[in-house]
């Protein structure tokens, strides 16, 4: 099938590596044909381009920098746009008309589908003054404070940006629309699913959203030292609410990355029956376990050095642990995302007279190395958003003592040590606990492993993707009345899948195999090369977790996508091979 696979982020650049988690997505469903669509921070030089070779459609559009306006739309048309412009900010800025959201948004799409005025629009005057009526009128949430001037235009600006991807020349069924897919996958949410709900207001496509990490909780976190003034903070995370309200609302299947995902979508409306939790697969699974212990007693803590980490709390416990175990050591890997914290740590470390048996070894060459260097690795943060690093700690079979925060009880299980947060007594009692027994930290450091091995391996993520694809697909309508009927004038020309299941049966659809190619003919003799066969699982990980967890930039995943086969007909083979794939969810799947 046609695979539309929306992102948010950075494009690839060539000989930057094998890519992140979409890259390998592709790479193992490669029984269906993905067409990627990004919206980039900026656009630069080779955009468009496929850098690694795997996809023939690579779509972009920029959410920053120079703005393209085109032609300003008329007075008719432009009353028309700041009727639907008002209707979104006043979802944003009256809490009564929340439900509008949807309505004001898929308005804008429809204007700008019709005549493309509107990113001209969005940069005019009459923009700024609707917002500005709506954000100073009676009963508008202003309990950020009032808006000044300033306010409304940089709100104004930042609202366009968000809004750019409804403009995006992305739309319609023809080569290299989203219409013409079978479905929309979004990664990340945000601003990314815009195209995705567009596509399924206008063609019926649906789509399915993953998230390791919630959008607006990253939001909620990143606005608190945006450079902006409080009333425009408000303004804008209350467009990331709305619009992940709306994105959990009209999604297929959502697909979060923990279950502590799960329970912020579900306080976010989602529909607990479409929500499947699907564990981030890392490559590190098949990585071999961590040698032989130091030969003293060693704590290792990894991560970025910054407050929510609390590596105080980790040297106030080592200092306990050191004064009933004065062999003891204790090694910090990472580097400081907040200027002058490291030495803050370092100073906190004198003042408890645990200086020199302390060692701040700064970002490791690689996680794995940094777990072997200890004989417990000790997590002491505040909150723990995503369970990469600590599946990478237990994957070391070292064991592990974390405080019980975010997603370590759900990750961690009984095969490790949960103490409360902020509490250095309890977390120094841990960590003797394990010091002083060996065996203890040899079973739970297997065990551990073991379980990061089963939830975090490669396979069963490829696997419940190529099952949630193809459940979805066979219970969707195959030509979404929003198109019109098939064969009618000026309607959509029936096709089937990109590559009916015939295709992977070797004697039939051509004789391809494993290896071979097919060429699927459809309704007036056209044609479309489906490429050579492939299957085998991927190499689905997350990324490097010292490239982001260990206190480096994160520079983002981003995905890909491949073009569309030709169209086909009701009778054909290509047509019965859809059929067959659509009533039988596993049949495929045997196939391959």
């Amino acid at each position: 099938m046609r695979v539309a696979l929306l992102t948010e982020g950075v494009r690839p650049r060539a000989g930057s590596g094998a890519g992140g988690w979409c890259d390998r997505l592709v790479e193992g469903l490669r029984e269906h044909d993905f067409e990627w669509y990004v919206s980039a921070g900026t656009a630069g030089p080779g955009a468009g381009e496929d850098p690694h070779g795997r996809w023939s459609g690579v779509h972009e559009q920029a959410l920053r920098g120079r703005r393209r306006t085109g032609r300003a739309p008329g007075a008719l048309r432009g009353r028309q746009y700041a009727r639907a412009y008002e209707q979104l900010v006043r979802a944003l800025l009256r809490p009564d008309e929340r439900s509008s959201f949807g309505a004001g948004l898929y308005r804008l799409a429809g204007l700008a589908r019709e005549d493309g005025g509107l990113p001209a629009f969005l940069v005019s005057a009459r923009a700024r003054g609707v917002l500005e009526r709506v954000w100073r009128s009676p009963g508008a949430d202003t309990s950020a404070g009032q808006p000044l001037v300033r306010d409304v235009l940089v709100a104004a600006d930042l609202l366009e940006q968000c809004l750019r991807p409804l403009a995006a020349p992305w739309y319609g069924t023809g080569p290299g629309g989203i219409g013409a897919a079978d479905l929309c996958h979004v990664v990340g949410g945000g601003p990314a699913a815009l195209p995705a709900l567009v596509a399924k207001q206008l063609h019926g496509v649906p789509f399915v959203v993953t998230e390791h990490g919630p959008h607006l909780r990253e939001q909620y976190l990143g606005y608190r030292e945006a450079p902006y003034l409080r009333p425009v903070r408000a303004l804008l995370l209350a467009f990331f609410r709305a619009l992940a309200e709306e994105t959990y609302r009209q999604a297929a299947v959502l697909t979060p990355g923990s279950a502590h995902d799960r329970r912020w979508q579900l306080r976010c409306g989602a529909d607990p029956e479409r929500t499947r939790v699907v564990y981030e697969g890392t490559p590190a699974v098949d990585r071999p376990a961590a040698g032989p212990e130091p030969e003293l007693p060693t704590l290792v803590w990894a991560g970025a050095l910054e407050p929510g980490r609390d590596p105080e709390l980790a040297l106030h416990a080592f200092a306990l642990v050191r004064a009933d175990l004065p062999q003891a050591r204790l090694v910090v890997h990472g580097e400081e995302t907040v200027p002058g914290y490291r030495a803050h740590c370092e100073a906190v470390a004198a003042r408890l007279g645990v200086a020199e048996a302390v060692e701040f070894a700064g970002r490791p060459r690689s996680a794995a190395r940094a777990w072997a260097d200890g004989s417990v690795v000790l997590f002491s943060a505040l909150s723990q958003r995503g369970p990469r690093l600590l599946a990478d700690a237990m994957l070391s079979g070292r064991a592990v003592v974390s405080t019980d925060v975010g997603v370590a009880r759900e990750v961690v299980g009984p095969t490790g040590l949960l103490v409360p947060p902020r509490d250095p007594r309890a977390l120094a009692g841990a960590c003797l606990a394990l010091l002083r027994d060996g065996e203890r930290r040899a079973r739970l450091g297997l065990a551990g492993r073991l379980r990061a091995q089963e939830r975090f391996a490669v396979e069963p993520v490829v696997g419940a993707f190529r099952e949630i694809y193809l459940e979805l697909v066979s219970q969707w309508p195959a030509y979404p009345a929003a198109d019109g009927a098939p064969g009618a004038p000026g309607g959509p020309r029936p096709r089937p899948f990109a590559r009916p299941a015939e295709y992977w049966l070797t004697g039939r659809g051509g004789g391809a195999g494993a290896g071979g190619g097919a060429v699927v003919v459809g309704a007036a003799g056209d044609r479309a090369d489906t490429g050579s066969a492939g299957g085998g699982s991927a190499d689905l990980g997350a990324k490097d977790v010292g490239a982001t967890d260990l206190g480096a930039a994160d520079v983002g995943s981003v995905g890909a996508g491949s073009r569309a086969a030709g169209p086909g007909t009701e009778g054909t083979p290509a047509a019965e091979g859809a059929g067959e794939a659509s009533g039988r969810p596993g049949a495929l799947a045997e196939a391959v």
